[in-house]
């Protein structure tokens, strides 16, 4: 399994009763595809996986499935409090046709390594998906350094990626040397993606692309080929809105930004409540900032 290219953590959009809008995924799912990007991330934070039941997350999933058509990976977030729970959404996953499924250690405590180790093997006795470790501090309470994470993948030979979300990229190097190029290193904070790329990483997996999908594919190309003077100007011009995707209201902020763009965003499910005014404004002026590069290039 390949992690490379774009992978936007896609959105779930609702109807006006708030159930899962079926066609709507579909046909964003769709659009991401045609922007260039080259898998799908689903059930993840920005896929408002607490607030779906069970059975919606599997909906989820083979929309998402049906959606890429084969043409590149759908990777499946599985992450829970209990290995019951997180091996039953990843039996889910698999019966769906997802590819692969990521978690991140229980979100609700604190485990010390061996918990881990039996966190994972537990996902990988469930399923013969490959298994993406999801390093995400601020979700989960715990920081996996790369020694640990090395130790993790000689312990659960299932794991063969990591989403770096910790926002360090001197991590990634360290990463590849430590587990001797068997695992995949995947950038995740969308502020720290351009260092995550030019430090390594196989792959993005996004939150902005959901909004600025052709920006981020154009960012990556640009990052590989080692265009740094053009990558770094891209890159300037969407940290602001990159930079959402580090707050509590990410998914709010992007459902909007893909409203604005002529997708379908929409509504959250409670506790999430749509933006404030000022908030509104926040992300109006993200969206403006990016703009400039069309106009920069027209």
């Amino acid at each position: 399994m390949n992690y490379h290219g774009v992978l936007p953590a896609i959105t779930t959009p609702f109807t006006a009763d708030l159930s899962v809008d079926t066609e709507a995924l579909a046909a964003n799912a769709r659009a991401l595809l045609d922007a260039g990007c080259s898998g799908l991330v689903a059930t993840g934070t920005m896929g408002e996986a607490g607030s779906l039941t069970r059975e919606e997350r599997r909906t989820v999933t083979e929309v998402a499935v049906a959606a890429i058509a084969g043409k590149g990976p759908v990777v499946v977030g599985v992450s829970a409090d209990s290995p019951a729970t997180m091996t039953a959404y990843a039996e889910d996953a698999a019966a769906a046709g997802a590819d692969a499924v990521m978690a991140t250690p229980p979100p609700a405590y604190a485990a010390d390594e061996r918990e881990l180790v039996d966190h994972y093997r537990a996902l990988a006795a469930a399923v013969e998906l490959p298994i993406m470790a999801y390093n995400n501090p601020l979700a989960s309470r715990l920081d996996m350094s790369p020694e640990l994470i090395a130790r993790l993948v000689d312990a659960v030979p299932s794991i063969v990626a990591i989403k770096e979300s910790s926002g360090d990229a001197r991590r990634i190097s360290e990463l590849f040397e430590r587990t001797g190029g068997k695992l995949e290193v995947v950038a995740g904070g969308d502020d720290s993606a351009l260092e995550g790329l030019l430090a390594g990483s196989t792959g993005w997996i996004s939150g902005v692309a959901v909004v600025a999908p052709a920006e981020c594919v154009e960012l990556y190309r640009l990052a590989l080929a080692r265009e740094l003077d053009p990558a770094r100007e891209l890159y300037h011009l969407m940290l602001p809105l990159a930079r959402l995707d580090m707050t509590p209201k990410l998914v709010q902020y992007f459902k909007a930004g893909i409203d604005a763009r002529g997708g379908t965003g929409g509504a959250s499910r409670p506790p999430r409540r749509p933006l404030e005014p000022t908030e509104r404004e926040i992300l109006r002026d993200a969206l403006a900032r990016l703009d400039q590069k069309a106009a920069l290039t027209a």
